[in-house]
């Protein structure tokens, strides 16, 4: 045989074998291993991640996001790598991604042993996906920049003459913000949600790389308020800076404040399956919502088995969005082109 074909096929192994995003070369056997894709923040599901691992005796192999690409970085990696599948258990930040891996059949069935104690809001009817620990979207507020009455009360603010140009917003292409703009798009219709948008741009949002620093922004004072998740407005109160949390649009006929879940599923063909189990029935667990629930990221738990009481503004007390997180993912493609459109600057 000749050495050309023999090189051929050498380079193709080596290729095959060259690890994507960094990840170490895995074995396709139950030895332990189990790889994770996490979108929540790094600071607050690693230490979770790391510890459970090390109970239920895994080897633990994560991948996290940035900030940048808040997401969607990781769901663009599993679409790609469904051919040759390196993720087994995906915790995702947000569920309409969770939601579009489904419809593309990227994900499998499994059944926590928590699973019973979701309200069936948030759980998959089918068993592909799992919702834990949620999130409110809030406006954070410097108060010293804002007296008390022209603080503001609904994200239509985010648009008012008075504050242009010192109010943002994270890039909405991403993440949680991406999120309710599909949601957004599903419950107003493409039209009103269209003309909020614009109306964002036309007053000079600040359009930012994420709700991180969104809060940070409003925390030191570069801008006078924001739209950003409540784990981030946390740290922003905890760090004892001057800013208030405005859960927006409660009041009757407001169209309220939207509550998003983490997602936990299992990846289809996950090299991994058993050992992604193990560690999924450990991770959708009252002990790991208590711990978001009590620790900086001050999540709600959605488990009744939960015992810790949340920190944050619930939908028991706040008047919450009326959302279909399924009209809300056909949605998605289309609320996507738009703002990649109007905000790809």
């Amino acid at each position: 045989m000749s050495p050309t074909p023999i090189r051929t096929r050498l380079v193709g192994l080596a290729l095959l074998l060259i690890p994507a995003a960094g990840l170490p070369v895995l074995a396709r056997a139950e030895d332990g291993s189990v790889v994770v894709y996490s979108a929540l923040d790094r600071e607050f599901s690693e230490p979770i991640l790391k510890d459970l691992a090390r109970r239920e005796a895994l080897t633990l192999r994560p991948k996290f996001d940035v900030e940048s690409t808040k997401t969607v970085g990781l769901v663009n990696a599993i679409m790609a790598e469904s051919v040759n599948t390196r993720c087994d258990l995906f915790w995702n930040n947000e569920i309409l991604n969770t939601i579009r891996l489904k419809r593309k059949g990227l994900l499998q069935p499994f059944q926590p042993k928590s699973a019973g104690d979701l309200p069936a809001t948030f759980r998959d009817p089918d068993g592909t996906w799992y919702g834990f620990a949620a999130r409110a979207r809030v406006l954070i507020v410097n108060t010293r920049f804002v007296p008390k009455p022209e603080r503001p009360r609904g994200i239509a603010d985010l648009a008012g003459f008075r504050w242009n140009g010192r109010v943002g917003i994270a890039k909405p292409l991403f993440g949680t913000t991406a999120t309710h703009a599909a949601c957004l798009f599903a419950a107003w219709g493409d039209d009103r949600a269209k003309a909020f948008f614009r109306s964002l741009k036309s007053n000079d949002v600040q359009v930012l790389s994420g709700n991180r620093q969104v809060a940070a922004a409003v925390g030191s004072g570069q801008l006078v308020f924001g739209l950003t998740d409540t784990d981030d407005a946390m740290l922003e109160i905890e760090a004892g800076n001057p800013v208030e949390i405005i859960y927006p649009d409660r009041e009757p006929g407001g169209i309220g404040t939207l509550f998003i879940p983490n997602t936990l599923a299992l990846i289809k063909d996950a090299p991994h399956p058993e050992a992604a189990r193990k560690l999924a029935d450990a991770i959708l667990s009252a002990e790991v919502e208590n711990r978001l629930a009590d620790g900086p990221s001050a999540q709600i738990p959605l488990l009744k088995s939960a015992t810790k009481p949340a920190r944050v503004e619930t939908p028991a007390t706040v008047h919450a969005m009326e959302v279909d997180f399924q009209a809300a993912a056909d949605a998605w493609d289309r609320a996507a082109a738009f703002l990649a459109k109007e905000f790809a600057d």
